[in-house]
C-alpha cells in the first residue's frame, strides 16, 4: 500500500514537522511515510530526541514503525490502537522533555481513561519551551479548550547531561472545545523566576531578576514585577535562566525566556526574555510566538470555531497549519488585524475517539 507522503523538509523542516505528522497519524489512524528529515539542515535527519518522541508514539498505539534509527531521513510509521496506561520515554541527552509532551498530549488525551507519563531529558534546553512554560502558560489556556493534564518537576535537567524528570497525568476527552482568544485588555501582573542549579552562584540570579525588574518598571512603571530568585534543589548539571510571564484583564498568559551560556552576562540574558515578552505585549497579541503553533493541533480537532489573536506569524506555525489542513482537512484562515496582529481561525473537525 502507498503511504501519503510528508515532507519533512518543508518550510520549518525540523522536528516539529514528525510530532504533528506522527501524533495526528495515531489519532486519526492514517498511516504515513516521512520524508526527507531534517534535509535542509547541517546534522539531517533524526536526532535522538526526535527518534525517543518517534517510539513513545509507537508504544501509545501499537504502531508498526521503520527507518527508526539515529540520522535517518524516512520513517513508515502505521498506527493500530490508541491505548491507555503508562509511558516512559527517555532521550538520554539534554533534549527536551517539552517537546516530548507536544508529541504525545495530543493522543494521550484521547484516551479511554487517564494516563501517566514519565519522561527524562532536559527539562530547560536550547530552541523549545522551557518545562515551565507547560505549567504556566500552556495548561491554563489548554483548560479552556477541555484538555486537563497534572504536571509535575522532579528533576531539573540542562545541556549537555540531560537527566531531568518530569511527570505527567493526563485525564481524557471526549471532544475538544473551541477557543476564542482575541480581546487582549491591559497587563495587570508580571511574575517570573530566575534560577541557577549545580555550582553556579546565586549572585547570578539575582542580576538576572534586578535587571528584568528594572528594564519592565521603565515599560510598565504601575505594575510591579516580581521575579523570584531560585536555587534549583533537584537538578542534573549547571544551568541558569529566566523564565517571565505576563497576566491581561481578560485572562491572557503570555512568556518570556531565556537560558545563560557561558561568557553571557546575566543582564544579556533577562534582557532577550524581557524584549520577547515585551515584543508580543507590544503587538497586543492574546498568544505568544511560542503558543501560536502549539494551539494549532488542538484548534483543527475541536469541535466548533476556534479564533486566536497572534503577532507576525511564526515559521513553527505556518508549518504547523500546513501539515494539520494536509492531514486533517481542515482549513486556517488568517486575516490581518493591523501590521502587527492577526486572526487566526479554523473550524475544528470535531473529533472524537469512536
Amino acid at each position: 500500500m502507498s503511504l501519503p507522503s510528508i515532507d519533512g523538509s518543508y518550510l520549518e523542516g525540523g522536528g516539529q514537522i514528525l510530532r504533528i505528522s506522527t501524533a495526528l497519524s495515531v489519532l486519526l489512524k492514517k498511516p504515513i511515510k516521512v520524508e526527507k528529515i531534517r534535509a535542509g539542515r547541517k546534522d539531517g535527519g533524526l536526532k535522538p530526541q526526535h527518534l525517543t518522541g518517534i517510539k513513545l508514539l509507537r508504544e501509545i498505539s501499537d504502531a508498526k514503525l521503520s527507518g527508526a534509527e539515529i540520522k535517518s531521513m524516512e520513517i513508515n510509521f502505521n498506527p493500530e490502537k490508541l491505548k491507555s496506561g503508562s509511558f516512559m520515554a527517555d532521550t538520554k541527552t539534554a533534549g527536551s522533555v517539552g517537546l516530548l509532551i507536544q508529541s504525545a498530549l495530543p493522543c494521550l488525551i484521547f484516551s479511554e481513561s487517564e494516563c501517566q507519563l514519565h519522561l527524562r531529558g532536559g527539562t530547560n534546553a536550547d530552541h523549545s519551551p522551557q518545562i515551565d512554560y507547560f505549567e504556566n502558560i500552556f495548561k491554563p489556556i489548554a483548560f479552556r479548550m477541555g484538555i486537563d493534564f497534572d504536571l509535575e518537576v522532579l528533576r531539573r535537567g540542562f545541556y549537555p547531561q540531560g537527566g531531568g524528570e518530569v511527570y505527567v497525568k493526563t485525564k481524557p476527552v471526549i471532544k475538544l472545545k473551541p477557543i476564542e482568544l482575541v480581546e487582549f485588555g491591559k497587563v495587570n501582573k508580571i511574575n517570573g523566576r530566575a534560577f541557577v542549579a549545580g555550582s553556579l552562584p546565586i549572585k547570578i540570579a539575582e542580576r538576572m531578576s534586578e535587571t528584568a525588574t528594572n528594564l519592565f518598571k521603565s515599560v510598565y512603571p504601575d505594575i510591579l514585577a516580581n521575579i523570584e530568585v531560585v536555587k534549583e534543589r533537584k537538578s542534573i548539571g549547571n544551568g541558569c535562566g529566566i523564565f517571565i510571564t505576563a497576566e491581561t484583564t481578560s485572562g491572557c498568559f503570555l512568556a518570556g525566556s531565556a537560558l545563560g551560556s557561558k561568557g553571557v552576562p546575566a543582564e544579556h540574558v533577562a534582557q532577550e526574555a524581557v524584549d520577547s515578552l515585551v515584543h508580543d505585549l507590544e503587538c497586543e497579541a492574546c498568544v505568544d510566538q511560542y503558543l501560536q503553533d502549539q494551539l494549532i493541533i488542538f484548534m483543527a480537532l475541536a469541535e466548533g470555531k476556534s479564533r486566536i489573536k497572534a503577532g507576525p506569524l511564526t515559521l513553527h506555525t505556518k508549518t504547523a497549519i500546513h501539515f494539520t489542513e494536509l492531514l486533517t482537512g481542515t482549513n486556517f484562515n488568517i486575516s490581518s488585524v493591523d501590521s502587527k496582529t492577526n486572526i487566526i481561525e479554523c473550524n475544528g473537525i470535531g473529533f472524537k475517539i469512536n
